[in-house]
């Protein structure tokens, strides 16, 4: 059986991701993986808690690997930090590291050439699967999330903070992809098959963040975060 850790974001893809490396027989998940910024505490992009990550760990049942980084980090400084992690990994005999990636092919490359440097290889459950598909499949399956981030360029305000259903999903732009693989959504799991008991939460304030698109752009970007605690 091959060894692996997982790469958890705490969202739906790696919710379902997750159920299907631990049906699957050839692999064994030894380890969650998640990145947070240390002096928020949240998730980054999702900007879920710290505390709201420890609630679905426990219920899950498999160890975390916590890795803090700092607000103003680099690439290069990201790099290094993510390289000693995995190098740590790789040194308790984990082989796999898995991930929750649909169809973006610039980052599955990149994954592949940051595990390739540490000698692990990576394992992508849901590579390549219609979104359409991987929604009902989610649903079908019994997850329940709700949105916790929301990028204001795809979405309007009023999506922040509900349940993720395929009435929901319906309500969509055209152009917004149902699983949010372009970045327009993230999501908070909350229940599901892969927990042992669901998650009990309450909703907090919905927060607006205002980005720039770029370092070199003037312009910007509002994102809508549902706090929860």
């Amino acid at each position: 059986m091959k060894r692996a850790f997982f790469n958890w974001s705490g969202g739906k893809d790696s919710a379902l991701a997750l159920h299907y490396a631990i049906e699957n027989n050839d692999y064994q998940i030894l380890r969650l993986l998640t990145s947070i910024n240390k002096d928020l505490e949240r998730i980054s992009m999702h900007g879920v808690r710290k505390s709201m990550l420890i609630k679905q760990v426990e219920s899950i049942g498999i160890p975390l690997t916590l890795l803090e980084l700092p607000t103003d980090i680099d690439m290069n400084k990201y790099d290094e930090l993510m390289g000693q992690t995995l190098q740590g990994l790789q040194k308790e005999g984990l082989e796999y590291s898995v991930f929750g990636d649909i169809f973006l092919e610039d980052l599955k490359a990149y994954r592949d050439k940051r595990m390739t440097a540490v000698g692990l290889k990576g394992f992508y459950p849901l590579w390549k699967r219609n979104t359409t598909e991987l929604i009902h499949e989610f649903i079908d399956k019994g997850f329940r999330t709700i949105l916790v981030s929301i990028n204001g360029a795809k979405l309007g305000q009023e999506f922040a903070g509900q349940e993720l259903t395929l009435d929901l999903v319906k309500e969509f732009p055209k152009d917004v992809d149902p699983c949010g693989e372009n970045g327009e959504f993230h999501t908070y799991v909350f229940d599901g098959p892969i927990f042992n008991e669901p998650i009990k939460f309450q909703r907090g304030d919905i927060v607006e963040k205002i980005y720039p698109l770029s370092k070199e752009s003037k312009e910007e970007v509002t994102y809508w975060f549902q706090d929860l605690y």
